[in-house]
């Protein structure tokens, strides 16, 4: 897809994606192979399957000149992110293979985040949160987007109810257009009816429920 095929305020194009332009970001969250890959130790179902379709998404930003940002949980081995204070088993300490972005994902990332590398919980690309009091702070992502011109994300990988969702809330909080890539991203619950409402309701649009 050229440049002028793309409609104004990044309409989704006739492919089905949402639509890029210069003014767009798209934000690949958490593609791991913790988490999308079969032998993961938080392995998302279906994600497996996002490697393709993100691809396409990110040939495309890059071919109109959006941004493309890769978003990495990046943990310590020892924090209160895990159990048994924390929520989730043992996921993506730096370094090691579960933390590497998943084979056969196109490496070409303008910006690679890593989240909760002091021991935060790093659910979104804009904010981690202390996991003793709940404080939060922002990553710098915000900032450094506006500076180079994006006004819009689009939000695609892992997983929808968890870190898609929570970047997609806290873009929209930040000022930005933003749109949750449905197809493009895979849930850890299989009930979530009633996610693309509250996404809405947070600002969020939400590109093929």
């Amino acid at each position: 897809m050229n440049e002028q095929q793309v409609a104004p305020g990044g309409a989704p194009s006739e492919h089905g994606s949402p639509g890029y332009d210069r003014s767009t970001a798209l934000i690949v969250v958490d593609m791991q192979n913790d988490f999308a890959h079969p032998d993961g130790s938080l392995f998302v179902e279906g994600a497996d399957e996002l490697v393709a379709p993100i691809n396409a998404e990110v040939a495309e930003a890059k071919r109109v000149g959006a941004r493309v940002v890769y978003t990495q949980d990046w943990h310590p081995p020892v924090t209160r992110h895990f159990r048994p204070e924390g929520t989730w088993p043992v996921h993506c300490v730096g370094g090691t293979w579960g933390a590497e972005l998943v084979g056969g994902l196109d490496p070409a990332a303008d910006v690679i985040l890593r989240k909760g590398t002091g021991g935060e919980d790093g659910y979104s690309a804009f904010t981690i949160r202390d996991p003793d009091d709940g404080t939060e702070s922002p990553t710098g992502l915000a900032g450094l987007l506006r500076e180079v011109g994006v006004s819009r994300l689009v939000v695609v990988g892992v997983a929808t109810d968890v870190c898609v969702a929570a970047t997609a809330r806290d873009g929209s909080a930040c000022g930005f257009d933003v749109v949750l890539h449905w197809h493009a991203s895979r849930p850890v619950e299989h009930d979530i009816g009633h996610l693309p409402n509250e996404l809405r309701s947070a600002g969020v649009r939400v590109h093929g429920s």
